[in-house]
């Protein structure tokens, strides 16, 4: 056991214990407020957590929230908790960065970087592109354009935990509970578990999301840049880190060294957003400093404390000045160049279908990509699906009917949407809004392309009034014998656009009857 070292000045132990008091404290709330998100995440569905409590991760972001009123013109009352965040940052720089952010948590358990032997040189200008990216934003907020909002660290972590990690463990739990129900002595136990699970956690069935490699690379990504430095997303990417940063530069409680400071470098090594520069005698930038505490009681003399400031902190060559917005504006006129070139447009529309009453402009312009409709769906009929949606239309939802049909007497997508993309309807008026239009394919048609009896769209439409008739018609089947048969036609007058029909449709691959949007119909 090695000795004490009794040389150690009593600052110094006092410096460390304090360190790991305050070290320890904001790792519990790191680990508290994972916590929190994720079952806040999982009470979004059907009959779960009531909103607002459901989607105030997502409301309190500044990013999202300051480019969604900038695009929709509107200010939603809902998104005032934004303003308590921002107002933090003129006291506490980007303590929620280091304390409560979601994505921030998750970095911080792959510190990759500390496994290479040289450390990668990175050039600090880059710090710029996050207020590249936040300028890029608000820019297209302007026209509508809220493409960037999937660059916010909360609606990544959403994304991420809906379409990907939760559906692998819910998907992980069900192949284990189909091999150990055939264990006789477990198999009551295993039938009580999952009554319980899956109305408590999950979903009636295991989850199908279309297209999970998409978010799940991203979101790997990122953790695959922590190799390169620790926390890079926050160093150099994060639009959030970037609103709260600016926040920072005048924030009233920050990290100030004394000019007794003997530059022995302890601090430098353990900053994990490596902003205490040995260039500048060891001072930190108070929009890069995420307050986690890990430098305070390295030093052996205390020559550094966090304390109250009262000037601004400025003279960093990433500061965001008029090179900034030039390099912004370029990469938003490029980006506009992309978006409305006709090598990008969808060549057909007719699927591009949007949650019920919504329309694909409001949509597109208050959309914050955050994905809580897609986990609330119980039918898994809302999909992030590149495939039928545009562009600027990158990680909204769209109403996919093979997938799933839109239940006649669940409205969760609206109730759960933070920022009124989708309308909180009532079931009385959802019961109302029109999706979209029926349309048979002939061609494929059981009945009308191949002689063969079926009415199961006609039999599985919820309506009362049904939107999907039968006609009687007398028929030569392959023998040359006269055969009466009945053939589904669509009443378009009645038709809502359910897509129960289609999801219900025995035609193997693409349905024989598809929801066309209301427009393509016309």
């Amino acid at each position: 056991m090695p000795m004490p070292d009794h040389n150690t000045p009593k600052a110094h132990k006092k410096g460390k214990r304090r360190r790991s008091t305050l070290v320890s404290a904001r790792r519990w709330i790191q680990a508290f407020s994972l916590c929190a998100f994720m079952i806040t995440l999982m009470a979004t569905r059907l009959g779960g957590m009531a909103s607002p409590a459901n989607n105030l991760a997502v409301r309190i972001s500044p990013f999202t929230m300051l480019t969604t009123m900038i695009s929709s013109r509107t200010f939603l009352i809902g998104s005032s908790v934004a303003l308590v965040l921002l107002a933090s940052s003129f006291v506490a720089g980007r303590a929620w960065c280091g304390w409560l952010c979601p994505l921030g948590t998750i970095l911080d358990i792959f510190p990759l970087a500390r496994i290479r032997k040289k450390q990668a040189h990175i050039s600090d200008r880059l710090r710029s592109a996050k207020y590249a990216i936040l300028l890029t934003a608000i820019l297209a907020a302007v026209f509508s354009n809220l493409t960037l909002l999937f660059l916010d660290p909360i609606t990544i972590t959403t994304r991420t935990l809906t379409v990907g990690l939760l559906p692998v463990l819910d998907k992980s739990i069900y192949q284990l509970e189909l091999i150990l129900v055939n264990v006789p002595p477990l198999a009551d136990t295993v039938y009580k578990f999952d009554q319980w699970l899956r109305p408590a956690v999950f979903q009636s069935t295991p989850a199908i999301f279309l297209y999970p490699a998409i978010v799940l690379g991203f979101f790997a990504l990122l953790i695959a840049l922590n190799f390169l430095a620790e926390r890079f997303w926050c160093r150099y990417l994060c639009p959030l880190g970037a609103v709260l940063g600016l926040g920072a530069k005048l924030s009233l409680f920050r990290r100030t060294v004394k000019n007794s400071c003997t530059s022995c470098g302890l601090c430098e090594a353990t900053c994990p957003t490596g902003t205490i520069d040995r260039a500048h005698g060891f001072r930190s930038d108070p929009s890069e400093c995420t307050l986690c505490f890990n430098c305070l009681g390295t030093c052996k003399n205390s020559e550094f404390a966090f304390r109250q400031a009262a000037r601004p902190e400025t003279g960093y060559e990433y500061d965001p000045g008029r090179r900034t917005f030039l390099e912004s504006f370029g990469a938003f006129a490029v980006g506009a160049v992309i978006v409305n070139s006709n090598v990008l447009k969808l060549p057909d529309t007719r699927f591009a279908l949007r949650p019920p009453g919504s329309t694909e402009v409001g949509l597109l312009s208050k959309c914050v990509r955050c994905g809580l409709c897609v986990k609330a769906c119980p039918t898994q009929a809302l999909q992030f699906d590149p495939e039928n949606s545009s562009v600027v239309g990158f990680m909204t939802p769209v109403f996919v009917p093979r997938n799933g049909f839109c239940d006649y007497n669940c409205n969760a997508c609206g109730q759960t949407c933070p920022v009124q993309a989708i309308p909180s309807l009532l079931l009385d008026e959802k019961h109302k809004v029109v999706i979209g239009k029926a349309v048979i394919d002939h061609d494929i048609c059981l009945a009308w392309g191949h002689q063969t009896p079926c009415i199961v769209c006609e039999e599985m439409c919820p309506l009362d009034k049904k939107a999907i008739n039968l006609e009687t018609r007398t028929i030569l089947d392959p023998q040359g014998q006269k055969i009466e048969l009945q053939l589904p036609v669509v009443n378009s007058e009645t038709c809502i656009g359910c897509g129960t029909c289609e999801f219900k449709c025995p035609v193997p691959g693409e349905a024989a009857i598809r929801v066309h949007t209301v427009e393509t119909t016309l």
